[in-house]
């Protein structure tokens, strides 16, 4: 086993400079895995709110129940009005050019007549983006302006679908969490449909915020950047930010070591042209997507116009320093294909991002985004740790960054090696993908769910 090398200061890898937020020292910052444990915790936030409970609401479903009790979100949230809380939700209403779904609360006549017989007290506003973009951001601020002022950053939905699905998420209390509040006070004061008849409840279109005068204090020691995806197609030019974007450009082009990504996408050329020059100087660097992705994709599989989506894992796979793979779970004694909704990057094991930004063509190009990275080596080595446990049912806290990849590649290549040969012994949950067939009905993604 190797040894496993002294946590470094990861102050090499540069924050962005094109946002409004800075790198704020300071904080502490707790990270989640998957459904149950992230929406636990923010039930716990939500149950000790004393001042307000404020969130940005991309999709929700009357389905979704929080843990523990078991109960509806909009119970829980009325509850906490009723102890005097201040509740807002800021939900995204969805352009006519939108596909329909039943995870959209935009607000239409049957919705608010549903909160009509609720009695629903929440303050409610919904905003949209443009066309066919998505207000996607998934956060949370609970006691805004108060001593007890917490956030949460992530990629969870609000819905019992994405209960089922592998994600992550990050509190963030201290001074980066006035950033968090700071969006929503922005996003709130400017909503589109604050002066639509129908596009407020339980407030009107002179409700405004106050803007934070000051960021709360210390109270941890990690270096947070709160960062966006505002699209010029929605937002004037003053307020246009691709934060998030260069974030992980600067990242990926920092890395010394490792490169340990999850994406609900794979990546697009202006992300994965930095992961190719990093895969050639030697970095190691493993990418868990989901093996069936969305139907977009495998229709873009058949348009040569759309080669270049594709063109970043057919590079990289060149390189035997990286490998792409996918994730299984257990239903009913067979495997599956799980589905990989996180979006989050851990490099040399120093430093992180979470949020709600994938890397498709959507969340760069028009998509309202929020993530929050994270100067840290020891939220980074935990976060990378806890996930190489759930995935390859291994503890790597004995070994360093590169070795742990490595474990990482063997086993996926492994497992693939096994499902193909129909052998059920694997090691731990990940497989292989090949990323010349990805996409495709003749990959494993395919096979695998049905099997």
């Amino acid at each position: 086993m190797t040894a496993v090398v002294t946590a470094v200061d990861g102050s090499y890898i540069p924050g962005t400079t094109s946002g409004p937020y800075p790198a704020r020292p300071g904080n502490r910052v707790r990270a989640f895995i998957d459904g149950p444990q992230i929406v636990r915790r923010i039930g716990e936030a939500i149950a000790k709110a004393r001042h307000s409970v404020w969130l940005t609401v991309a999709f929700y479903s009357d389905d979704f129940l929080l843990p523990e009790g078991q109960e509806p979100l909009f119970d829980v949230l009325e509850r906490a009005v009723a102890r005097g809380v201040d509740v807002r939700l800021l939900i995204w209403r969805p352009n006519p050019e939108t596909a329909p779904s039943p995870r959209m609360f935009g607000g239409s006549p049957e919705q608010r007549a549903l909160l009509a017989r609720r009695g629903s007290r929440l303050k409610i506003r919904w905003d949209r983006a443009a066309t066919v973009f998505c207000q996607h951001q998934k956060s949370w601020v609970i006691d805004a302006g108060q001593p007890s002022e917490t956030s949460f950053v992530g990629g969870l939905n609000l819905t019992s679908v994405a209960m089922r699905l592998h994600d992550v998420y990050v509190e963030v209390t201290g001074p980066s969490a006035t950033d968090v509040r700071h969006n929503f006070v922005e996003r709130w004061n400017e909503a589109s449909e604050r002066y639509e008849s129908d596009g407020n409840w339980c407030c009107d279109g002179g409700d405004e915020l106050p803007y934070a005068d000051q960021p709360r204090g210390a109270c941890g020691p990690s270096t947070v950047q709160i960062q966006r995806m505002l699209d010029a197609s929605r937002y004037p030019p003053v307020r246009v930010e691709r934060s998030i974007l260069e974030q992980y450009q600067r990242a990926i082009d920092a890395a010394r070591r490792t490169i340990y990504l999850q994406n609900q996408a794979i990546p697009m050329p202006e992300v994965a042209r930095h992961l190719v020059a990093a895969a050639e100087r030697g970095v190691e660097i493993v990418m868990l997507v989901p093996p069936a992705p969305e139907g977009y994709v495998f229709d873009a599989r058949h348009k040569p116009e759309e080669a270049s989506r594709f063109w970043g894992i057919e590079t990289l796979a060149r390189h035997a320093n990286f490998t792409l793979s996918g994730l299984a779970e257990m239903r009913d004694g067979k495997r599956h294909a799980a589905y990989v909704h996180a979006k989050m990057m851990v490099v040399d094991d120093v430093w992180v991002t979470v949020g709600s930004c994938n890397l498709h063509p959507f969340s760069l190009a028009g998509h309202t985004e929020m993530n929050a990275s994270i100067w840290d080596a020891a939220v980074a080595r935990d976060l990378r740790q806890r996930l190489f446990a759930q995935h390859l049912g291994v503890d790597t806290a004995a070994v360093d960054d590169r070795a742990a990849l490595r474990l990482f590649s063997d086993a996926a290549r492994k497992n693939r090696l096994k499902l193909d040969a129909h052998e059920e012994d694997w090691q731990g949950l990940v497989f292989a993908l090949s990323p010349e067939l990805y996409a495709t009905p003749s990959e494993v993604g395919g096979r695998l769910k049905d099997r």
